[in-house]
C-alpha cells in the first residue's frame, strides 16, 4: 500500500493535496482509506476511472445517509428529512425527482438573474473599493452566491449568516464533532417553517413553485420538499463560493496570470472552466456503495464497499488533459469532472458559470491592482473531504 494513506486528510494535505493524489494515481489508484471519523471507503483517482464511476449504476446512492450507515448517530427522522433529493437517489426516484425540480429550476429563471447578478456585484465592488484590505471570501465570494440563492428561493437575505454557519457544519461533515446534529435540526426547523409561510403567502421564488409542481399529477412529499430546498441551499451557493474563491488565489498566486486574464477578458469563459478543472471547488462527488462487485482501475470493489470519487484528483491526471498540472486559461479540450457526470451532473452548473463570468469579469476590471495580502502559503484551507475552498483570502490593492 503506498504512503500516501498516512498523508490524507491532514492538514498538510488540506493545504496541498495534489502531490499526494499524483502519487495515488500513479501507484494506486484505486485506493483503500480511512476517512475522519473511521469509516472506510475506496478513493478513485484517476480520470478515467472517475468518470465510468459517475455514471455506473452499480455504485448507487441510495442506503448511506440511513440510521444503520455512516450518520448512525443522527435522529433517523432529521435524516430523511434531509436527505431525500436527487443526489441521494437513484432510478427511478432519481428520474421523477429530477423532473420535477427541474421543471422549476428552469433555465429561464437561471436567466433571469443576470441583471441581479450584475446588480448584486457591483454592489459588492463598491463596498469594498478604497479599504486598505478585505477577506474576498468573507466581502465578495460568500456574499454573492448565498444572496442570490436566497433571492432565487425566496428566502430571507438577513438569515444568509445562520445558513453558513450551518452550511460550513454540514459540508465539514464528521469533523464537525456533535455540532453536526446540531446543524441538520436547525435547519431543518427553519425550512420546516419557510414551507409553512409559502403555502400560506407564495410567491414568485423557486421554493413557492417547488411547491406547486405537478407532472403527470406527481408532487414532492413534505421530505422531498424539505430535503430539495436543503440541497438547493447548499449546492447552489458553496460550489460557488470556492469557484470564485480559489479562482482568484490561482490567479493572484501567479502574478502574471492575473495580468494576462485582465489583459485579454476574452480568455474568460474558458479561464472559468480551467478554474473548475485546475482547482475544482468540489473535491470529491458525494458517497456511493457498490451494490454488486465493481472493478475499476484494475481492482476490484465488493459489494457493500463505500465509494469516494476524486473529481479534484481526476481533473490533475496526465492521461486525460496535457500538462495537467499547468493553469492554462485557453485550455481547449476541457471535459473535467468539476460538476460531475451522468445522471447526478450538477443542476446548478449553468448557475454558477454565470455567477463566476459575471463577477470575476467585474473584479479583473475594477481592481487590476489586486495582490494577496498574505504569502499564499499563509492561506487556511476548509477541513472535510467533500469541498475545496478558502476559509479566508486576505487581499489589498483595492484603491
Amino acid at each position: 500500500m503506498t504512503t500516501a494513506n498516512a498523508e490524507l486528510f491532514t492538514p498538510a494535505f488540506q493545504a496541498d493535496p495534489h502531490p499526494v493524489y499524483a502519487r495515488l494515481r500513479a501507484e494506486e489508484p484505486v485506493h483503500r482509506v480511512t476517512l475522519p471519523g473511521g469509516n472506510l471507503a475506496w478513493l478513485v483517482t484517476r480520470y478515467d476511472d472517475a468518470r465510468q464511476a459517475l455514471s455506473d449504476p452499480r455504485l448507487a446512492k441510495g442506503g448511506l445517509l440511513t440510521p444503520t450507515g455512516p450518520n448512525a448517530f443522527m435522529d433517523p427522522a432529521v435524516i430523511a428529512a434531509m436527505s431525500t433529493h436527487m443526489l441521494t437517489a437513484d432510478p427511478p426516484d432519481h428520474t421523477r425527482l429530477r423532473r420535477l425540480v427541474s421543471a422549476a429550476f428552469t433555465h429561464r429563471r437561471v436567466e433571469l438573474l443576470r441583471p441581479r447578478v450584475e446588480e448584486i456585484t457591483a454592489g459588492l465592488l463598491d463596498a469594498m473599493a478604497g479599504r486598505d484590505e478585505v477577506d474576498l471570501i468573507d466581502a465578495f465570494a460568500f456574499p454573492l452566491p448565498i444572496q442570490v440563492i436566497c433571492e432565487l428561493l425566496g428566502v430571507p437575505a438577513e438569515d444568509r449568516d445562520s445558513f453558513r454557519e450551518w452550511s460550513d457544519t454540514i459540508v465539514a461533515g464528521v469533523m464537525s464533532g456533535d455540532r453536526l446534529p446540531w446543524a441538520f435540526a436547525s435547519m431543518l426547523a427553519y425550512l420546516r417553517e419557510m414551507l409553512a409561510r409559502k403555502r400560506a403567502e407564495p410567491a414568485d421564488d423557486l421554493v413557492s413553485a417547488l411547491i406547486s409542481v405537478r407532472e403527470e399529477g406527481d408532487a414532492l412529499t413534505e421530505n422531498e420538499l424539505t430535503s430539495t430546498v436543503f440541497l438547493l441551499l447548499i449546492a447552489g451557493h458553496e460550489t460557488t463560493v470556492n469557484l470564485l474563491g480559489n479562482a482568484v488565489h490561482v490567479l493572484l498566486s501567479r502574478r502574471e496570470r492575473w495580468e494576462a486574464l485582465r489583459a485579454d477578458p476574452e480568455l474568460l469563459p474558458s479561464a472559468i472552466e480551467e478554474f473548475l478543472r485546475y482547482e475544482s471547488p468540489v473535491e470529491t462527488a458525494t458517497f456511493r456503495v457498490a451494490v454488486a462487485d465493481v472493478e475499476l482501475g484494475g481492482t476490484t470493489i465488493p459489494a457493500g464497499d463505500a465509494v469516494l470519487i476524486g473529481l479534484l484528483a481526476g481533473n490533475r491526471d496526465d492521461r486525460r488533459f496535457a500538462a495537467a498540472g499547468e493553469f492554462d486559461p485557453a485550455r481547449g479540450d476541457n471535459a473535467h469532472l468539476a460538476f460531475g457526470h451522468g445522471i447526478h451532473y450538477c443542476l446548478g452548473a449553468p448557475l454558477a458559470r454565470l455567477e463566476a463570468r459575471i463577477a470575476l469579469g467585474a473584479l479583473l476590471a475594477r481592481f487590476g491592482d489586486l495582490r494577496l495580502a498574505v504569502e499564499p502559503q499563509e492561506l487556511l484551507w476548509r477541513p472535510g473531504v467533500l469541498m475545496r475552498g478558502l476559509v479566508g483570502l486576505p487581499v489589498t490593492g483595492l484603491g
